[in-house]
């Protein structure tokens, strides 16, 4: 039996009792581990690396949004809170689901249904390498954003920021440029020069520049300047 490796946050006991009472019929889901808040369930999750976690936004001093800000890569998520006020921000954000508690059994039940669906869609990609379906998120100021990699066209470097661009929209994210560089497809994002990294799914058109290198405009109007050591990496990489 497929198991998911599956972590509980919330800053009462008893809540966390109760998602284990409701996982008990659902012994695919292993609990690997529990967090009362938000440096503790850090330190498990980018320890044990669960397929899901069950997240509190509303925890003393730091909240679950909180949290997926500070994660460099975030699981499959659904929120449990006893705010309903919270609903709209969090489906805003693409979550799995969100669960009010005291948790009902059928609505439960019909979270599970849609966490299994998801977590049966994930193919196996190379280690430490997130997948182009993998949703990040941002916390950007007073928004929130879960992105799919796939929608992301464009990346630039900020000192220890990074901006993302995405849609018709930007955002910020407290990750250095080498660091997204590490943890993305290298066959699906290309970067063009110090300071750039593009999602090549996105090019409209490569010309010629000065001094050998290449520019590379994008379907969403961008056009850059490729820098001459990684126009040779690019002509190499992409066959040209």
């Amino acid at each position: 039996m497929k198991t998911f490796k599956t972590v509980i946050i919330d800053d009462e006991r008893l809540a966390r009792e109760e998602v284990k009472r409701a996982l008990k019929s659902y012994p695919e889901f292993e609990i690997i581990g529990e967090a009362s808040h938000v440096d503790e369930a850090k330190a498990i999750v980018e320890n044990v690396k669960p397929d899901i976690i069950f997240l509190d936004i509303h925890m003393p001093g730091k909240s679950g949004f909180d949290l997926l800000e500070e994660l460099t890569t975030v699981p499959e998520v659904v929120f449990t809170t006893a705010y309903d006020q919270y609903a709209v921000k969090a489906f805003e954000l693409n979550a799995l689901d969100y669960l009010v508690k005291p948790l009902r059994d059928e609505r439960f039940s019909k979270t599970i249904e849609k966490v299994k669906a998801e977590l049966a869609k994930k193919e196996e990609i190379k280690e430490d390498v997130l997948p182009m379906h993998r949703k990040i998120f941002i916390k950007d100021g007073e928004k929130c954003h879960f992105i799919p990699l796939s929608e992301i066209h464009f990346i630039e470097s900020l000192e220890n920021y990074a901006r993302l661009y995405f849609g018709d929209q930007k955002a910020m994210i407290k990750r250095s440029l080498n660091l997204l560089e590490e943890k993305l497809d290298s066959t699906v994002f290309f970067r063009v020069n110090r300071s750039q990294i593009i999602n090549t799914q996105y090019i409209k058109e490569i010309h010629p520049h000065f001094n050998n290198k290449l520019q590379i405009t994008l379907t969403t109007g961008e056009t850059l300047e490729v820098s001459s050591r990684q126009s040779v990496k690019f002509k190499n990489w992409n066959s040209l």
